[in-house]
């Protein structure tokens, strides 16, 4: 009974976690500029640890660059961030990223994600509200050449960037995007 207790207890923390203490866009423009501060400098920052990473913006549709993302966990876990999104080189509205998972995990890390959408469909796909990772994307870790190794032909490649923090798991998740234009 007690176990089970705790299992309910931490479902309704991640649940608030993820569900309800957060919104996609900005709240005022301070934010606003922050967040478009570092999403600038997290784009370079791939672009310098891995050059062929402009390749793949070059002849992508549109991206998402979300700069820090915070993921913690204890049997279940959450992980949320916000980020921006361009299409054809042009500011189109705010995304935010939610994960829950279940499994064998503990510890907390911090990292940033860069989608990058290689036809329009699933551009568009993005756009329409809730877009989940799945079967249609390519994703690996950050390193130079990483995104030449990727493919291109999922739709969708994910690059990412660990900060720190260590986090150990064996756990069963997947992250869910949700897309705010801009007003």
């Amino acid at each position: 009974m007690k176990n089970s207790c705790l299992a309910w207890a931490a479902i309704v923390v991640a649940a608030a976690f993820i569900g309800f203490g957060c919104s996609t866009a900005p709240k005022n423009e301070g934010d606003a500029a922050k967040l478009a501060n570092n999403a600038t400098a997290e784009l370079a920052n791939y672009k310098q640890k891995d050059p062929s990473v402009q390749q793949l913006l070059d002849k992508a549709v549109g991206y998402a660059i979300f700069p820090d993302v915070g993921k913690g966990g204890w049997i279940l876990g959450g992980s949320y961030g916000r980020g921006e999104v361009y299409e054809k080189n042009k500011k189109i509205g705010y995304a935010d990223i939610k994960g829950v998972s279940a499994g064998f995990q503990w510890g907390a890390q911090n990292f940033s994600e860069l989608l990058i959408f290689m036809n329009q469909d699933e551009m568009d796909k993005f756009k329409k509200g809730d877009f989940s990772l799945g079967a249609n994307v390519s994703a690996v870790a950050l390193a130079s050449g990483a995104a030449a190794a990727t493919d291109p032909s999922k739709g969708v490649v994910a690059l990412v960037d660990t900060k720190g923090g260590l986090m150990a798991e064996a756990a069963v998740g997947g992250q869910q995007m949700k897309f705010v234009p801009l007003q």
